[in-house]
């Protein structure tokens, strides 16, 4: 969102009513905060200002100081802390940890984050909800280097055998926000980094206490001393500094970083985060390798006769690997793949393949082993007694809270309802069922039955033909004969639902989660429709969106995320409702986007693409 560099179209103090509006939004967004945390983030004896950006970004700052918070589209809803603020208060959001130098390279290079390029914890991922403000770290860094919006819940994300697009990032260290302000003066230095990059993985963060005064002295000439040992000492304000690194605040940029140098950075870990390593590595059984694949072997086994169900197959090796095999371990126990005499997870599954317990093949396009199929009948598989598991009752818990927004948001129920009219009340009347109700197809078909049984018209001599009595003739025939024809006499049996459907006032009921609507006439379609324009430019359209209970501003939003693209709402002229429109040709994406995740039936959109010739 910051690659590139703009200028502010205009900056404000914050009045008193909007910082209090800014508190509670902040409050809402981030709900861990404490009040002591909100306080580093907005001190409450500093000026807040507000710079409103042409991107339709606004970005919040202290008065002469870094920017704490911006606001993507300026609503208010997707509020997002800085680098900077993040640095401050390390544990305002939750964090994916990188697997390390490579892939920090493209994240600070402005990339979205890949799923492959996070270190899941042993305990397996923690549960997330699509488009929730997450920050990236990278080990041995309490410090986040970037902040971003979650692209899918971790429920899907295992479904996809955590591949994909795990981040979309918002803001990253070194961006156009960031160098918006260096050189100024920080504010409350009580917390500064020592960041070292090695290409450009950060390695360390220590937490000094350095005054403003140490901060913003430079000297270019303080250069010449480390010019020659294969890097740049960069002050992370941006002037150049030669202090020590535990007494003021640098960025060292190497690509051949000396050993020395690194050994000497290792030592500014924080020593709490050291104790809690050592203490968790003490906590844990350290086994042999043997007893590692004597391990790989049970869990593989214990998987196939409890998760692994023939109708799932065909399953990436990764998503076993993650979703089957690492939850059957024992609980304390660590289990990693490069422990093994393997090494690898795709040679271990390829031996068991060639030992007839598995089928696997490798899939050289994604680069991974896919299983096929489970000999269920061999030796191996047929002694081993599996172990009963107690449920995870949090886990269900929270993948049932993860998906609960997503799945009352995609529960669009449609019916098509009549009510009675003034030619077909006598029978309903005769029936002795109330004429002010709705009735779906079948059961109004049920009550013009029930009259023919009670008036006992079935003919005689084909039971599948009804002879019309006067009543039921003038329910189904009266005003739609035209003058000098005769009045029909029979029907079949398979016409007559629909001919007396036809003859009753047609509406239609829909409901989403908690709201209900009821409307006269049939179910208007979601129009969808991609045109160009000038510069010979796509831009789609749909609208209709009413029916359906779908707020137009909302999905707009949605949409603009989605398909990083801009989007407007505008009223339909002439008409009562709103059109959204998106630039770019994205038709298809756009219905499937409607039939997913607002669960609107495919019958009842259309598509027109006028692009095509």
């Amino acid at each position: 969102m910051f690659k590139k560099s703009i200028e502010a179209k205009s900056q404000q103090r914050l009045s008193g009513a909007d910082r209090k509006k800014l508190k509670r939004t902040i409050k809402e967004r981030f709900p861990q905060a404490s009040d002591a945390d909100i306080d580093v983030i907005l001190p409450p004896k500093a000026e807040i200002t507000i710079a409103k950006f042409p991107n339709r970004a606004h970005v919040y700052g202290v008065e002469g100081g870094f920017p704490i918070l911006f606001d993507v589209d300026g609503r208010g809803t997707e509020i997002f802390p800085t680098v900077y603020a993040l640095w401050q208060v390390p544990e305002l959001l939750p964090a994916f940890m990188l697997k390390g130098g490579e892939v920090s390279r493209y994240v600070i290079g402005g990339a979205d984050l890949m799923f492959p390029g996070i270190s899941i914890p042993v305990e397996g991922l923690s549960s997330f909800l699509a488009g929730q403000p997450w920050a990236v770290k990278v080990p041995g860094n309490p410090a986040p280097i970037a902040v971003g919006t979650t692209t899918m819940s971790s429920t899907e994300a295992l479904k996809a055998g955590l591949r994909g697009k795990a981040l979309r990032i918002m803001h990253y260290y070194r961006d156009s926000l960031w160098e918006s302000v260096e050189g100024h003066n920080v504010p409350n230095a009580g917390f500064l980094e020592d960041v070292v990059i090695e290409d450009p993985s950060i390695l360390s963060v220590s937490q000094t206490s350095v005054s403003n005064e140490d901060v913003n002295k430079t000297s270019s000439d303080q250069l010449d001393g480390d010019s020659g040992e294969g890097g740049e000492l960069v002050d992370a304000t941006g002037s150049h500094s030669e202090k020590d690194l535990a007494s003021s605040t640098h960025v060292y940029l190497s690509e051949d970083v000396p050993e020395e140098r690194t050994a000497d950075v290792s030592s500014l870990k924080i020593t709490e985060n050291t104790s809690a390593e050592e203490n968790g590595e003490k906590g844990k059984n350290i086994l042999s390798t043997k007893e590692i694949d004597t391990l790989l072997d049970k869990c593989l086994l214990q998987s196939l006769h409890t998760t692994v169900k023939g109708k799932e197959l065909p399953i990436p090796g990764s998503m076993l690997w993650s979703s089957h095999i690492l939850p059957c371990r024992p609980s304390g126990v660590s289990l990693d793949i490069k422990k093994s005499s393997h090494k690898k997870l795709s040679k271990w599954l390829l031996s068991k393949s060639t030992s007839g317990l598995i089928s696997v093949k490798e899939d050289k396009h994604k680069k991974e082993v896919v299983l096929l199929a489970v000999n269920r009948s061999h030796a191996e598989y047929m002694s081993f007694k599996p172990e009963r598991q107690q449920a995870q009752v949090v886990d269900q818990s929270n993948d049932s809270t993860v998906s609960e927004s997503r799945t009352q948001r995609s529960q669009c129920e449609v019916a098509e309802i009549y009510k009675p009219s003034i030619h077909v009340n006598p029978i309903f009347t005769a029936v002795g069922a109330d004429t002010g109700k709705f009735y779906g197809a079948s059961e109004a078909t049920e009550v013009v039955f029930r009259y023919i049984e009670k008036e006992n018209l079935v003919k005689p001599m084909d039971k599948a033909i009804v002879v019309l009595d006067a009543t039921l003739c003038d329910a189904l025939f009266k005003g739609a004969i035209k003058k000098g024809s005769s009045y029909p006499t029979e029907i079949h049996k398979k016409d007559l639902g629909t001919a007396f459907i036809n003859r009753m006032q047609s509406h239609h009921h829909v409901t989403r989660g908690n709201e209900s609507v009821v409307r006269k006439g049939a179910m208007k379609t979601v129009q969808i429709m991609t045109e160009r324009r000038q510069g010979n430019k796509k831009v789609t359209r749909v609208s209709g969106l009413e029916s359906f209970l779908v707020d137009a501003e909302t999905l707009a939003s949605e949409l603009q995320k989605k398909f990083a693209c801009s989007t407007s709402v505008a009223e339909l002229p002439g008409k009562k409702g709103y059109e959204v429109m998106v630039q770019g040709g994205v038709i298809d994406d756009l219905a499937k986007q409607l039939v997913e995740h607002y669960g609107i039936p495919k019958r009842y959109i259309e598509v027109l693409d006028k692009t095509k010739r």
